[in-house]
């Protein structure tokens, strides 16, 4: 086990009708003017913001809005919020909406404070030092932002459109308001997308050369399981409020990182997806389909008996022991099953990726020497075999 040090200061507002206090949640973090920030018309059309505007005025905060957050959030709406927000000295900023929403709201929060250009903060050239507080109404069980430390954002770099993450203990929400209700009228595939994301949240700190850590061994697999069963009762019954319940409180647990704390991650999944979201504009959840059971083929040779275990704990696969890879890829094969009886794409055609653009996807993810990946450290050689088992992958 790893030393760690953990730190979530999030207030968690869990239930049916919560977005109805948001008025009351935010002045008790000092909200006066608050900037409410949310992605598409979707959020209007269903009357959240509306209510959610209706309870700040009823506490007498005065409302900034900036709407028009894409999946994959641009740093060109940062920029817009972060003048917005000092044009109009505001002291808060509420996200309505998913990942992608919190995530833009953090940046915006970071860069207020911040006299430079706020990339440079998500570039490493600088490190933020203050932020804005942030909250969240949560209307989509996926990144987990509502509780973590992280945010990613996408931006334009000598034409290519690059997606780059930054971690940091300002970027964790003073408070989520979580109200489960509210993701029931996602598609059936933004959900799917959202349950993808939150499990794979949970196996790249799983994937661990880490030794003795069983506890959080237990966590990651008690989640996962959770999500086996929630995600086809969800997909079945879109308004099951209980499945709906256990998938959004899933989400905080596997990205708020009590189930990795103590030992090393790897995240080579992520980031090998963000290339194909940054190029296909696909959902995070879609690509993560695609990629991460390839990636789990390619190194589960380096410690069969941790798939092993995997497969066992998590789909109740029967253990071989004579032949432990057998049972490592009989887990791997369980878990395709269970994202595509969801609708997730499985392979780079289902998602809309041409095998072709591959050398273009390496060549996006860094230098010649860049590597991805802890569990099993892969250069570009290998990387690049990653991305074409995804591609020839037959449903």
């Amino acid at each position: 086990m790893l030393n760690f040090n953990f730190h979530r200061p999030t207030d968690f507002y869990f239930g049916k009708g919560q977005e109805n206090s948001a008025g009351e949640i935010c002045k008790k973090y000092g909200g006066s003017r608050v900037l409410v920030h949310y992605g598409s018309s979707s959020a209007i059309k269903s009357g959240l913001i509306d209510r959610v505007t209706a309870s700040l005025e009823h506490s007498g905060i005065k409302v900034i809005k900036l709407g028009g957050v894409q999946p994959n959030p641009m740093d060109t709406l940062v920029y817009e919020g972060i003048e917005l927000c000092r044009r109009e000295n505001v002291d808060m900023i509420l996200a309505v909406g998913g990942g992608s929403v919190i995530d833009s709201a953090k940046a915006i929060a970071l860069g207020v404070h911040y006299d430079g250009d706020f990339w440079d903060l998500f570039a490493k050239i600088a490190v933020p030092t203050q932020s804005l507080p942030v909250g969240s109404v949560l209307t989509i069980a996926a990144a987990g932002s509502e509780g973590s430390t992280s945010a990613v954002i996408s931006h334009y770099e000598n034409g290519v459109l690059k997606k780059k993450g930054l971690n940091t203990q300002l970027n964790v929400p003073k408070f989520a308001i979580m109200n489960p209700e509210l993701t029931m009228t996602l598609p059936a595939f933004q959900t799917a997308c959202g349950a993808c994301d939150i499990m794979c949240h949970v196996m790249e700190r799983y994937f661990t050369n880490t030794q003795d850590v069983l506890l959080t061994d237990e966590l990651c697999e008690a989640v996962l399981r959770t999500m086996k069963v929630m995600l086809p009762r969800v997909i079945k019954d879109p308004h099951d409020y209980e499945a709906r319940a256990n998938i959004m409180w899933a989400g905080t647990l596997a990205h708020n990182n009590m189930c990795g704390v103590d030992r090393e991650q790897d995240w080579a999944s992520h980031h090998l997806e963000h290339e194909l979201s940054a190029l296909y504009d696909c959902a995070h959840g879609a690509g993560l389909a695609v990629i991460t059971p390839a990636w789990m083929e390619y190194v589960m040779s380096h410690n069969v008996m941790r798939f092993a275990r995997f497969a066992v704990n998590v789909f109740g696969c029967q253990m071989n022991y004579e032949d432990p890879k057998t049972t490592a890829l009989e887990g791997i094969q369980a878990l395709r099953r269970l994202w595509g009886e969801a609708g997730l794409p499985l392979n780079f055609e289902q998602l809309g990726a041409r095998k072709e653009d591959i050398p273009t996807l390496v060549a996006n993810i860094g230098q010649d020497n860049h590597t991805e990946g802890h569990f099993m450290v892969l250069d570009k050689k290998q990387i690049t075999r990653v991305f074409e088992m995804a591609a020839d992958y037959k449903v």
